[in-house]
């Protein structure tokens, strides 16, 4: 484990860079001895300034869910992130390209928890018994990490995008709340518009078989920390989509059929 001082400084610099549009150099390449263990606490660590400032922890995120994108990370499990309150925009708002480095948007199901579900044990059949309803939603992500560090010419890893809230930046949700098992979630799909031009789509089978088992995923994760998704709590289940970039005078629309839709300008 690092010390406590570098993992404080880490967390330091990822919000600097946040807040001023810059980037971090990676810190698995500054540190080798950097762990998953250090990235989480680095994470950790950034979130809790952010909250010290008056922002709030609204529930989480789930990246790496699909077994495309691990294999591009070259990982065998998800990771996860902090969704905070001012990351949340409603269906057709306007967000400000400005906020971002190099967004890019990923369609996924979101989850909202009415009951706290925990691990280790935790299944599919309590995140179902547990959530509320489910909506359809995208995320923006958004590396404050370089991609290639610029002194050593190396790219950054999966352990970088953790320490970076696993790339969390912000999210639109839209569509109409659907009761879990109203619906089959493994053939929820999305057909993602820019421009009035298909670019990306998929069903959320993609994720782990089934979206629901990446929130099973998370509880058990968390409880390795000492915590538990809570009640009221909104969890991103995973993209089952690729990434698409995002440019200032782009307007999506994601069609999500059964479930509904949503929208969203970058101004």
């Amino acid at each position: 484990m690092l010390d406590r001082e570098i993992i404080q400084q880490l967390a330091h610099e990822y919000d600097e860079a946040e807040r001023n549009r810059t980037r971090v150099r990676s810190p698995s390449i500054r540190f080798p001895e950097f762990t998953i263990n250090d990235a989480y606490e680095v994470q950790r660590c950034w979130v809790e300034q952010k909250v010290s400032r008056g922002n709030a922890i609204r529930g989480h995120k789930i990246g790496f869910t699909s077994r495309a994108m691990q294999r591009t990370a070259n990982i065998t499990e998800p990771d996860f992130g902090a969704l905070l309150a001012d990351m949340f925009y409603e269906d057709g708002a306007d967000l400000p390209v400005s906020r971002f480095l190099q967004p890019r948007l990923e369609c996924e199901i979101g989850f909202a928890i009415g009951r706290p579900l925990k691990g280790p044990n935790c299944t599919i059949f309590d995140v179902l018994n547990a959530t509320d309803y489910v909506v359809p939603a995208v995320e923006i992500v958004d590396g404050r990490t370089y991609r290639v560090d610029p002194e050593t010419n190396r790219p950054r890893t999966v352990l970088d995008s953790i320490a970076d809230n696993a790339g969390n930046a912000a999210l639109v949700t839209g569509g109409r709340p659907t009761r879990p098992n109203d619906i089959d979630l493994r053939w929820a799909a999305a057909i993602c518009h820019r421009n009035n031009v298909v670019e990306e789509s998929g069903v959320a089978a993609a994720v782990l078989n089934h979206p629901a088992n990446g929130v099973a995923w998370l509880a058990n994760k968390l409880a390795r920390f000492g915590m538990q998704i809570e009640a009221g709590q909104f969890v991103l289940g995973g993209s089952f989509t690729g990434l698409v970039e995002v440019r200032a005078g782009d307007t999506f629309y994601v069609d999500y059929g059964p479930l509904g839709s949503v929208s969203a300008r970058f101004v």
